[in-house]
């Protein structure tokens, strides 16, 4: 990728939107390929878009606009290079423009953006860091603000506010970096109590990054090896007999209430060779997966789900968007798994086709959180 000259052919009316992607995490690629999806389907009579990627190292570049470069495939792994014009981020809040920074280089002016769109995943992106920098420098941007985002991505913290706030949780334990060098055996003895089988995960990471499904306590250390190495914060959640059903979730417009999309179910497919909805299945190997949309449940499920869905949104604070993921037990139950406030947002992944199927098309999905981030205030809110 090469960079591209800044956008100065923009008429009046059009909305500049810096859309950012890429980060540090080990979600990059889904969040290179969430960019892809964005510059394909946004309407280019209205919006002008300046593509700013962060190379793993962090690094801040303009990129051309070239959403095939960002695709993610079997055959190819998307990462925003370091070696194009790096950008500046202003941090007064009377300057939005945006410029390159290379060394020994005269910078170049980009000029002011409207509003950004950060479709980062995974920390360092969508835990509050970068919503901290743009708040600094009073630029409006989609999504969640500097607290959800934090809490939302830590799936520890996100457990407490939701059990703080009355909302049904699956048992679960956490197992810090301290605990785990120091006292291992009281780790193991808490996991033991959930029962077997269990999901060890990095408390924050997405895209199911690091996850295991432990069924024997033996193999209960290596799982946790391999979630720290995206996190050395490891949650461990006791397996729930039931089906996993999803709600999207976009904040109302002018003050109006909260709106949810149709309940959503993924089934993973037999024969494929995945136990669980897992990377591959999720971004890879799109014949392993179904969408149920709505999904088959009773209305009085489907609707508990939805009031969950905005219940968990309202506890954290959430703004813009979210994805809530639930679970519909064998008993009966209806439990709160987690929240994603900047989830999957390929036309393919489960948030927007759940809107699709609601009735609002992708582009029109676009077009509903940039305008809501521009209505949004700056500053304390």
């Amino acid at each position: 990728m090469t960079t591209s000259p800044p956008h100065a052919s923009a008429t009046p009316r059009t909305i500049r939107v810096a859309l950012l992607f890429g980060g540090r995490s080990s979600e990059h690629a889904v969040s290179c390929a969430t960019a892809a999806g964005v510059m394909r389907a946004i309407d280019r009579d209205l919006y002008d878009i300046l593509p700013i990627g962060i190379a793993p190292d962090g690094k801040w570049v303009l990129l051309r606009d070239d959403p095939a470069a960002l695709e993610l495939t079997r055959t190819q792994t998307p990462v925003v290079p370091d070696d194009a014009s790096a950008v500046a981020v202003p941090t007064s809040t009377r300057d939005r423009r945006l410029r390159t920074a290379d060394p020994g280089a005269v910078p170049v002016e980009l000029g002011e953006v409207d509003v950004v769109f950060p479709v980062l995943h995974g920390p360092y992106g969508e835990d509050g860091t970068v919503q901290g920098l743009l708040e600094l420098a009073d630029l409006r941007y989609v999504g969640s603000g500097v607290l959800a985002s934090a809490a939302g991505m830590d799936k520890h913290f996100m457990k407490v506010i939701f059990a703080g706030a009355g909302l049904p949780i699956g048992a679960h334990t956490v197992i810090t970096d301290a605990q785990w060098r120091h006292d291992p055996a009281t780790a193991r003895a808490a996991v033991a109590s959930l029962g077997m089988p269990v999901f060890v995960k990095p408390a924050r990471a997405g895209s199911s990054m690091g996850i295991t499904k432990v069924t024997a306590l033996e193999h209960l250390d290596a799982a946790i090896e391999t979630a720290r190495a995206h996190d050395l914060k490891v949650i461990v959640e006791a397996a729930i007999e039931g089906r996993e059903i999803e709600c999207a979730v976009l904040q109302g417009r002018d003050g109006q209430p909260v709106r949810t999309s149709h309940v959503g179910e993924i089934v993973v497919r037999a024969g494929h060779g995945h136990d669980f909805y897992d990377f591959d299945a999720k971004y890879l190997d799109s014949d392993a997966v179904e969408l149920s949309c709505p999904a088959d449940v009773p209305v009085e499920v489907s609707n508990r789900i939805r009031e969950l869905a905005v219940a968990a949104f309202q506890a954290l604070g959430c703004e813009g968007l979210a994805r809530v993921d639930c679970f519909y037990t064998t008993s009966g139950q209806v439990l709160v798994n987690e929240i994603n406030t900047m989830p999957g947002f390929t036309p393919s992944s489960m948030y927007p086709r759940m809107w699709q199927a609601s009735g609002l098309s992708y582009p029109e999905l676009i077009d509903e959180l940039i305008a809501l981030a521009l209505e949004r205030p700056l500053g304390l809110r």
